[in-house]
């Protein structure tokens, strides 16, 4: 359970949620709920400054695992770098900084450092753990980040996402009996409910007719605004290559008839669990990423497909297990710690798996070191 003090912050939320489902006209989309319980300033789980990674907080991302993700990555940050002459590296949401500080410390020992590193962050709360984080761990390359409110508009080099797609807010369509409806948010008694109503939005309703299995009743989700960010990022990029890192599927796996409720999931306390309405503002809500669509939002923007494959394969191909084995002796615990982390990190059994890479690039003259051990571009 909440402490009491966690407990009164979620029934602001809850009040601030049952306000704009009158202001809606008594029905709230899962889309905009999921905006607000995540992201409404001072009250939205991002931005609220809850503990949110590591032991404390209520799940472990990869850079958390193991330096040795963010050096993996790296060696191919590198390789994108080196195909401009701008080398701005641009990270989107980047957590609590670690991999920000992992990443350049590799790049810093490369001597292939950024000219810039911009990391875009709407959460003061988290600009200030990540700044924390670089002055621990980066602390002589900290003076090359600088924090913005948005993408800039004009990048040459590599941009970086890891784990942000899958937190950006979705629609949850519902095909029953043939007729579409939208899953939202209504008011209960003093608390909130899961309802559904009449799919009104075109849009929503194509994409949604496009994507399902047919013929069965099914729920899922589509997301044309992490599409539209996707397709933003594309355009803004003149030279270099974006970089996605996140846990999802191919189209054909996402939307499998097995899988008839979607994805959307919470995270709290380090515990998975299918209510969205537990806890709101103290929960994590994500849904795992189409990376079918973020590929054809790429190629709207110009870009082409430079590979996909599984978080194991890319890491393995980027070189972590010789950065193991510069970890130390076999025997010592630093080395068993840090062989322990990469297990998680490309066992099919934990991350290796269910976390996938998607490369999305404007030219043709990067090297790519993570694909040559996989590329399952074949299956978007």
């Amino acid at each position: 359970m909440p402490d009491p003090a966690a407990r009164a912050h979620s029934a602001r939320v809850v009040a601030a949620v049952r306000q704009a489902i009158v202001g809606a006209g008594g029905f709230l989309s899962l889309e905009r709920y999921l905006a607000r319980v995540l992201y409404a300033p001072g009250l939205g789980y991002y931005v609220s400054g809850t503990a949110k990674f590591g032991p404390e907080g209520d799940f472990v991302t990869a850079p958390e695992l193991s330096p040795l993700y963010g050096r993996s990555i790296a060696a191919q940050i590198d390789a994108v770098l080196a195909s401009t002459s701008g080398r701005q590296l641009v990270e989107l949401g980047a957590g609590s900084g670690a991999l920000a500080a992992d990443v350049l410390n590799e790049l810093g020992e490369r001597g292939a450092l950024p000219v810039s590193y911009a990391i875009v962050e709407v959460s003061a709360p988290l600009r200030a753990l990540q700044r924390a984080t670089l002055e621990a761990r980066a602390a002589a390359h900290v003076d090359r980040v600088a924090w913005l409110d948005a993408p800039p508009a004009h990048i040459e080099g590599a941009i970086v996402m890891n784990e942000v797609l899958d937190a950006v807010p979705c629609h949850v369509i519902v095909r029953r009996e043939g007729h579409w409806m939208e899953r939202g948010v209504v008011a209960h008694g003093e608390g909130l409910a899961i309802d559904e109503r009449p799919l009104l939005d075109e849009r929503l309703r194509a994409l949604a007719a496009a994507r399902f299995p047919p013929h069965i009743d099914y729920a899922s989700e589509v997301n044309p605004a992490a599409e539209a960010l996707v397709l933003s990022l594309a355009q803004s990029l003149r030279r270099g290559a974006l970089l996605v890192m996140d846990y999802g599927f191919p189209r054909a796996e996402y939307y499998h008839p097995q899988r008839r409720e979607g994805t959307l999931v919470g995270h709290y306390r380090h515990r998975v669990h299918a209510d969205p309405l537990l806890w709101p503002g103290l929960s994590d809500l994500t849904a795992h990423v189409d990376f079918t669509a973020m590929a054809e939002a790429g190629e709207r923007g110009g870009l082409h497909v430079a590979g996909f494959t599984s978080q194991a394969a890319f890491l393995l191909g980027c070189g972590i297990v010789d950065l193991l084995a510069r970890s130390g002796a076999p025997s010592e615990a630093a080395y068993l710690r840090a062989a322990a982390a990469v297990q998680q990190l490309t066992s099919p059994a934990e991350m290796g798996e269910l976390f996938k890479v998607l490369a999305l690039a404007r030219n043709e003259d990067i090297e790519w070191p993570g694909f040559t051990l996989s590329d399952r571009t074949d299956r978007l």
